[in-house]
């Protein structure tokens, strides 16, 4: 009886170490920014114990939930974002008549098998830590280096909220990010890859272009190109080949960086959304960002001019103004927003 429950115990240890172990190594990855594998955790974490990936991934769960607000999400494969795409935006008489008469498409695995990190703190949280606070903006400025030392960092500056954004994430690469993924959803959710590159240029960021990176970075800046490869290597972005070239090559579109070889053939791309962005960001949250930017900017214009109304006209005139815009966003990616898949 008394081994029993000694094996029992034992094992129940060995199942919160391996836990510990998933969090360590998802941790470690998302430093990166690179979704971790369903392989790496079995061949790092689980070894010849495979059959336990459910029982371990559960508890590693409950440990980013509770402890860090985080939490492992699968990301969509490619095959099943578009499959989920076309089923919304083209429903052809075959697929209704499939419908009709009970026959089941075929459907391609939406699981990738790969997994990110993803906040699970409420929006309301992460709203308020990011306010400034005039005690934290004083202690900050105490901290601050001197004007004599030798830093060369980008983005040391004082923000006095709970999130350090000098020593968090990369504001110039995620601003960018952000506009392009915001120029893509209002485009019907892709763009052509000339189209792409023409708006970088009106923002100044040719492809020899370098955008500023924090001290926190090992280097010091990245160019446009550079930047472009990142975020289509973490998942933020997706390029994909396109017209007869692509058709020529197999099932399906072509992805990567474009070569030397490509564009001496005219070969062409278009952009869209990469499933990490699909996962971590959202099309509500980028309709969000794109319309109070236009409704803040409408705002100030009427600041300039004069405005009698009073505080509660101004914030109900600026709620409704934000409502139409955000319909008026659905419109333009041509449907429904879609929630985080």
């Amino acid at each position: 009886m008394d081994i029993d429950v000694d094996d029992g115990a034992r094992g129940m240890m060995d199942l919160w170490r391996k836990a510990h172990d998933l969090v360590r190594l998802a941790l470690f990855v998302e430093y990166k920014r690179t979704p971790i594998r369903r392989e790496d955790i079995t061949k790092k974490v689980l070894g010849s114990n495979g059959r336990l990936f459910k029982n371990v991934f559960d508890k590693a769960q409950s440990i980013l939930q509770r402890t860090f607000g985080m939490e492992l999400v699968e990301l969509q494969s490619r095959a099943g974002l578009e499959q989920e795409a076309n089923a919304e935006n083209n429903e052809d008489p075959l697929t209704e008549a499939r419908k009709a008469a009970g026959i089941k498409k075929r459907t391609a695995a939406a699981g990738s098998k790969t997994y990110i990190l993803r906040s699970v703190l409420d929006p309301i949280i992460i709203e308020h830590a990011a306010l400034t606070d005039e005690l934290i903006l004083e202690e900050e400025a105490l901290d601050a280096p001197s004007d004599d030392e030798d830093d060369e960092g980008f983005g040391h500056r004082s923000y006095g909220s709970i999130i350090s954004w000098s020593t968090a994430d990369q504001l110039g690469t995620l601003g960018i990010l952000y506009v392009l993924l915001s120029l893509i959803l209002v485009n019907g959710r892709v763009m052509s890859d000339m189209e792409l590159r023409s708006i970088l240029k009106r923002l100044h960021l040719n492809s020899t272009s370098t955008v500023p990176l924090s001290s926190q970075s090992t280097h010091q800046h990245l160019t446009t190109e550079q930047l472009l490869a990142n975020l289509i290597r973490q998942g933020y972005l997706d390029r994909v080949q396109i017209g007869e070239a692509a058709k020529g090559k197999g099932k399906g579109a072509k992805r990567g960086r474009a070569t030397q070889a490509d564009e001496e053939a005219g070969t062409t791309y278009e952009w869209r959304w990469g499933n990490r962005a699909q996962s971590e960001i959202g099309e509500k949250a980028i309709a969000k960002f794109i319309a109070e930017f236009m409704v803040g900017r409408e705002d100030e214009d009427e600041d300039e001019e004069g405005d009698n109304r009073g505080p509660q006209r101004r914030r109900a005139d600026a709620e409704t103004r934000l409502e139409k815009m955000t319909q008026g966003i659905g419109r333009a990616a041509g449907g429904q927003l879609a929630d985080l898949k």
